[in-house]
């Protein structure tokens, strides 16, 4: 059944706030201004070998003013509820984009000249609630905590299982937006992301190893750790005997092997060299913070071959269950879904209103995001996910077509340039694959490309059965620094010839 927004957020004096601080900063002069008052509720609880080994639970609220006035940005928030306050900070905001237009006028000039915006229909009075069924919120933390210290002791219970590590981490963001030209927008989202680590240690040689859960963090809520988008029970069954495998796997040979990727390690990639690469911000060098620029320079639009005739990508903000998943963005432009890679060519990027403005495009996609009420939007990833194949085969399928080749499943390390290029990534296990077969898990193995590279050699992508949305709560941006929470999906994949590392020879160089 789907939900309303919290009545307990709709009672805060979210007009009288945004009337006031709007009304301020037009009669000051601004050509543009928007008010954001967030509040944002987190929860983690985490377990060692069933044992709670920390708690927290934090709610942040606030709001925001932020305004162009002269050509240049100004920000400022605030905390008391109050019309005087807001009418106060919005003062605050204009103040700080006289000061900076000040200062670029004596540097004399500013990248890409005074601030202008990409237009937006309005969207008046707009209400939106992500999917979900149970706020994880409206369950008893005592029922948290006892499912996962009963799957950790379950884990424990197995042969070779020597510790487990548990986590669950639980978000409730509910957003209000209004804006100058008349953008009215109420929005609540959930999202949870529960995690099991099994540890194997060997007491003869002091060796160990670990293997965590493959279920990705989602926007769901409760009833994704009860039984609706992924099978618990088989996964928590499967992990003791997958680690003890892992255990007495021998080391992988380097050299260039076939790859069937699975989604669970997927995912990763393409965060890492299509998610970051299209930020047009990055691609353009005003951001460097956290992951460098791009090698998808503005210049290779359209042009560009990013990988084989198979790769077919997109920027999604409307998935349902995404974690960056949203109606409306943080400068009040609506949902949209559209291509960042065609049949292999480059030919979209991710874009907040300033952005697009200053590169010719119409609109903006809806990529601006700020992680709290006390910091400014910036261009944030959209849900970047690799299209299936409508005709494509099972992994098994696709297995079955390598004679000598890994299987890769589940995400762990990985390393990439500041330029978004030269990679190389591990995974949680590694099976050798032997005449369309599975013949035993490997270890020591991380594989390397370059991205155009690697996607180039793409040969067969999965069907629509293989489909998974990964993600992460974690993807850090910005200075000072930002935290938002991105999904991405992918089917399972074949690449041919990729280079294989050993690690551990490759640490010992």
């Amino acid at each position: 059944m789907p939900h309303e927004v919290d009545q307990s957020f709709l009672a805060l004096p979210l007009r009288p706030l945004a009337d006031a601080a709007l009304a301020r900063a037009r009669s000051l002069g601004a050509e543009h201004a928007d008010f954001r008052l967030e509040r944002v509720r987190s929860a983690s609880w985490s377990l060692r070998d069933a044992r709670p080994a920390g708690t927290s639970d934090t709610t942040d609220l606030g709001y925001a003013v932020r305004v162009v006035h002269g050509g240049a940005w100004g920000f400022a928030s605030g905390v008391d509820l109050t019309p005087g306050a807001a009418a106060k900070v919005a003062s605050q905001a204009v103040a700080m984009a006289q000061l900076s237009a000040r200062v670029v006028r004596a540097a004399g000039a500013g990248p890409g000249g005074p601030v202008e915006l990409a237009e937006e229909p309005v969207h008046a009075e707009k209400t939106w609630v992500s999917s979900y069924d149970v706020d994880p919120f409206s369950v008893p933390d005592e029922e948290k905590a006892g499912l996962l210290a009963e799957w950790s002791a379950r884990l424990l219970a197995a042969p070779g299982v020597d510790h487990v590590d548990a986590s669950l981490l639980t978000v409730h963001e509910n957003k209000f937006y209004a804006d100058t030209a008349g953008t009215v927008t109420t929005q609540q989202r959930v999202r949870l992301h529960p995690s099991f680590t099994a540890v194997s240690v060997d007491d003869s040689s002091g060796e160990f190893d670990s293997m965590r859960t493959l279920a990705p963090p989602v926007g769901r809520g409760w009833e994704y750790l009860t039984g609706t988008g992924w099978d618990w029970d088989e996964e928590l069954a499967r992990l003791p005997e997958l680690l003890a495998e892992k255990m007495r796997a021998p080391s992988v040979e380097p050299g260039l092997y076939d790859l069937v990727v699975d989604p669970s390690n997927l995912w990763l990639t393409i965060h890492e060299s299509i998610g970051h690469a299209t930020e047009l911000d990055r691609a353009l060098g005003y951001e460097a913070a956290y992951a460098g620029t791009s090698f998808a320079t503005f210049d290779q639009l359209g042009r560009l071959k990013y990988g084989s005739e198979l790769m077919n990508v997109t920027g999604d903000r409307t998935a349902e269950h995404g974690l960056a998943t949203i109606g409306y963005d943080d400068e009040g432009v609506e949902a949209q879904s559209w291509d960042l890679v065609k049949d292999g060519t480059l030919v979209g990027y991710q874009l907040d209103r300033r952005i697009a403005k200053l590169t010719g495009f119409e609109r903006s996609n809806g990529c601006a995001f700020a992680d709290s009420p006390a910091h400014v939007p910036v261009q944030r990833m959209a849900n970047v996910s690799l299209r299936p194949d409508p005709a494509g085969m099972s992994t098994e399928d696709l297995i079955g077509g390598v004679e000598r080749g890994i299987y890769v499943v589940g995400d762990r390390s990985w390393s990439i340039d500041m330029q978004r290029y030269n990679f190389q990534f591990t995974g949680q296990r590694f099976h050798r694959i032997e005449n369309g077969r599975l013949a035993g898990q490997l270890r020591d193995v991380a594989y390397q490309a370059t991205t155009t590279d690697f996607w180039g050699s793409m040969a067969a992508v999965g069907g629509p059965q293989t489909y998974v949305l990964g993600g992460a709560f974690n993807c850090g941006k910005a200075q000072p620094g930002q935290v938002a929470a991105v999904s991405h999906g992918c089917p399972s994949a074949l690449f041919r010839g990729v280079n294989i590392l050993n690690t551990t020879q490759e640490a010992g160089r």
